[in-house]
């Protein structure tokens, strides 16, 4: 039997609200307009047409993938992150709305800073880096990720924005220090992994079986990348700058002190929609 676009839609709707999904709406929406070829406008305008057999198989067939765990941005392979669509691939991870509260803390500070430089460390997709760059003019920002196949969705995704003059992808191993050519930088921000890595195993199947394992080992404690970008990566900071990172459920405290023991200063920690500590942020001291 036939089925509209509409009610295509809600049948889906509804099986990911019984499947317990909270942002059924959202993923719905993505599914159907992904699985039909359709952009949200055209969803919309078409709604009371009828979808081919085809078509909704191929919905479908998406929705029994995500609810076997799959994540819907790796299906479509695109999210959207502080008003900007982003190309997604499982070998980046997924921006999160947490992430959000990160980028929106560093560009308060950096739309204050008048021309400066600025380096997303551990960039995966690329997404806080290009928000700053999107919402801040007078930023130029570099892009530094390890990973080869994450590099290039970085790329993709500075293309796609439309930033490609005032944002550049570099190769950058967080756990080393910085090569004086890269030059100094008055802000820098990361979100790096930071699940312990007996945790992992303990993840969400949408997580553990989906997303790269390197963007989210963190160590034996999670820690390990906030003690090396503190220690090592501060000599690419311009005395006074300051570094921002994302931390995990617990770590608010264990982060501050790190930071506080490498010489930094005025250390903030800013909650996320949840209540949940989940931004760290200090000023390097300047030698007195």
């Amino acid at each position: 039997m036939a089925i509209t676009y509409n009610n295509l839609y809600l049948d889906i709707r509804q099986q990911l609200r019984k499947a317990g999904i909270e942002a059924a709406t959202l993923e719905a929406r993505e599914l159907v307009c992904f699985g039909t070829g359709k952009s949200r406008e055209e969803l919309a305008r078409d709604g009371g047409l009828y979808a081919s057999p085809e078509l909704e198989r191929q919905v479908r067939s998406l929705v029994d993938r995500h609810l076997a765990g799959e994540p819907v941005a790796y299906l479509i392979g695109e999210w959207e992150f502080y008003g900007l669509p982003l190309d997604i691939s499982p070998d980046v991870l997924i921006p999160r709305p947490d992430t959000e509260v990160l980028a929106g803390q560093a560009i308060e500070y950096i739309q204050t800073l008048g021309e400066c430089r600025v380096l997303d460390l551990c960039a995966g997709s690329g997404c806080i880096g290009l928000a700053v760059a999107s919402q801040v003019p007078q930023a130029r920002v570099v892009l530094g990720e390890y990973s080869d196949a994450a590099l290039k969705v970085c790329r993709q995704n500075i293309r796609r924005s439309g930033l490609s003059g005032r944002v550049v992808p570099i190769q950058a191993d967080a756990r080393e220090k910085p090569e004086r050519a890269l030059g100094e930088f008055q802000c820098i921000v990361s979100n790096p992994p930071y699940i312990p890595h007996d945790d992992i195993a303990g993840l969400d199947t949408s997580v553990k079986d989906y997303e790269p394992h390197l963007a989210l080992d963190g160590g034996e404690d999670g820690l390990d990348f906030y003690q090396t970008i503190s220690g090592k990566w501060k000599d690419a900071l311009v005395p006074g700058g300051r570094l921002y990172f994302e931390v995990g459920i617990g770590q608010a405290d264990s982060v501050l002190r790190i930071m506080r023991a490498q010489g930094f200063g005025d250390i903030q920690v800013v909650k996320d929609l949840h209540g949940i500590p989940r931004v760290v942020f200090g000023t390097l001291c300047t030698e007195i």
